[in-house]
């Protein structure tokens, strides 16, 4: 499954499919919701590739400046929607939550509990697209991408276990990019925080996901999460979902 759904466009950091995940009461569809690195970094025939996938709607996590300008023409066809999930007027969550800590999922459950609307928005810039594939990116595609996809996945139903699953697959492919630019692989340092912790990040994930109605404390309404679900959905029963 993970080899199917990995995605190498060229230039592409981290690139993966959503697709086959399983969800309540089916799959997530290919082709719906991508995640990735910054695709900045797309050559000519890299964007060519994400237009050949699908993708027409692109959800920019980091604000669209870190990276620095795209280093191949980005097609008109394509949207751009910065929604930069990082706030830098948020000094004191910063202090608490940046540095090696920004790069874990150990900021997951406190970003949730303390910006529950940006996370909201982010729900419904994929919900809302325009017809066509979402790619959903940050820097890397993982950690602030990380965190959108798990609100997504587990607004679906996904379990903490599946979406763990998901969010680990990005070390590997971060780690030949560290190589290449020589520079060490983080996956032993983030390791080592979750251990010193004494906590794993499918016991993170499970409590962003929470008791109670995650789209309640998101104060995302049903449509929204119906929206989601449409899109995102390969259902494979014929019965209403129920939010919570």
């Amino acid at each position: 499954m993970h080899g199917e759904r990995e995605l190498h466009w060229d230039g592409l950091i981290n690139g993966r499919e959503l697709g086959g995940l399983p969800v309540r009461g089916g799959r997530v569809r290919r082709g719906a919701v991508v995640r990735s690195g910054n695709p900045a970094f797309l050559r000519a025939a890299g964007w060519d590739a994400l237009l050949a996938h699908g993708v027409r709607t692109v959800v920019d996590l980091t604000g669209g400046t870190e990276d620095g300008a795209d280093r191949a023409a980005r097609p008109a066809e394509l949207t751009t929607l910065r929604l930069p999930l990082d706030d830098p007027a948020a000094t004191a969550f910063r202090a608490e939550w940046g540095g090696p800590l920004s790069c874990t999922p150990l900021h997951y459950p406190a970003f949730a509990a303390r910006f529950p609307g940006a996370l909201a928005e982010a729900v419904r810039a994929v919900a809302s697209a325009a017809p066509g594939g979402v790619l959903v990116h940050c820097g890397s595609g993982r950690d602030r991408t990380g965190l959108v996809v798990l609100v997504l996945l587990g607004l679906l139903g996904a379990s903490a276990e599946v979406i763990a699953a998901d969010h680990a697959l990005s070390h590997e492919p971060l780690r030949r990019v560290a190589a290449a630019r020589g520079r060490a692989d983080d996956a032993p340092e983030i390791r080592r925080l979750l251990a010193e912790r004494g906590t794993s990040t499918v016991e993170l994930v499970r409590a962003v996901l929470g008791p109670g109605d995650l789209a309640a404390r998101l104060e995302l309404p049903g449509t929204d999460v119906d929206a989601l679900r449409r899109r995102m959905c390969e259902s494979t029963v014929d019965t209403p979902f129920l939010h919570g």
